[in-house]
């Protein structure tokens, strides 16, 4: 299960999605959430589904990575739906559930909502993982502090927080793969740490976390020792290797997303 979380890994290539400039891929990023939170009903998802596939397609990243990657959090996508579709009730007082055993009911309102919250879900987050799949950790980096320049008039740190955010990402892997070993570990020294109730799986967890955090304070101080022996310093005065610069094929997903936008304004609209 650990090994299917692919959070925060960048999978190379020379795709346009992969040279597109990661400040774009960013700001179409965020504008791409807002359109999924504005879409009020499954022809506005599924415009931004369809959407989705063929950046996926664009950009070389195989499908079967989407369902490996949605398999981890696949129990919060079935707590939300069952969430919506027990607790929502019908809007009109005359209308009969379609389900209906002891207490829980079922409305047709409230399996709409269900459906509806689980396709939005699963569009956002394959939708965000793309970013990270596409874009380096030092090219997000640069990214997110040139957004962030214009706050520098104010003495805001963005050079220190791109870097906070990217390490912090580039970070989810490794801690991942750790948190695998030492399960593997403590299997072998005969833990059981799959069975039984769930206090006794919380309390299996212990000796795994121990042995986490400080793996993880191990990495931290692995990582301090090697930026000061680089003498960094912070973003004052540092230079890049690699400049950001836009091309065509920045202006052309601007020019789609935008329509993805009206569009999906347009089906609001009439219906």
């Amino acid at each position: 299960m650990l090994k299917d979380i692919t959070i925060g890994q960048y999978f190379p290539g020379d795709s346009p999605i992969h040279r597109m400039d990661s400040r774009v891929k960013i700001v179409l990023n965020i504008l791409f959430v807002v359109v999924l939170f504005i879409g009020r009903n499954f022809y506005a998802l599924g415009l931004c589904a369809i959407f989705v596939m063929l950046v996926y397609a664009l950009s070389g990243i195989r499908y079967s990575l989407i369902l490996k990657s949605l398999r981890p959090i696949l129990p919060l996508i079935i707590f939300t739906g069952l969430l919506n579709l027990f607790f929502i009730k019908s809007t009109l007082e005359d209308e009969s559930p379609i389900f209906e055993w002891y207490f829980l009911k079922i409305y047709p309102e409230g399996a709409y909502t269900s459906v509806f919250m689980i396709v939005r879900i699963v569009s956002l987050i394959i939708g965000m993982s793309l970013l990270t799949y596409t874009t380096s950790p030092i090219t997000l980096t640069d990214a997110i502090e040139a957004l962030l320049s214009p706050l520098k008039k104010i003495k805001f740190p963005s050079h220190e927080l791109a870097m906070m955010m990217t390490i912090a990402l580039r970070y989810i892997p490794i801690l991942i793969e750790e948190t695998d070993r030492i399960m593997s570990a403590q299997k072998a020294r005969g833990a059981t740490l799959d069975s039984g109730g769930l206090h006794k799986r919380a309390k299996a967890l212990i000796p795994i976390m121990i042995p986490l955090f400080v793996s993880a304070f191990k990495h931290a101080n692995e990582l301090a020792m090697a930026m000061e022996c680089r003498c960094y310093t912070g973003g004052e005065g540092r230079t890049r290797l690699r400049q950001l610069k836009t091309s065509y094929v920045d202006y052309i997903a601007i020019l789609v997303m935008l329509c993805i936008v009206g569009g999906v304004i347009a089906i609001n609209v009439m219906t």
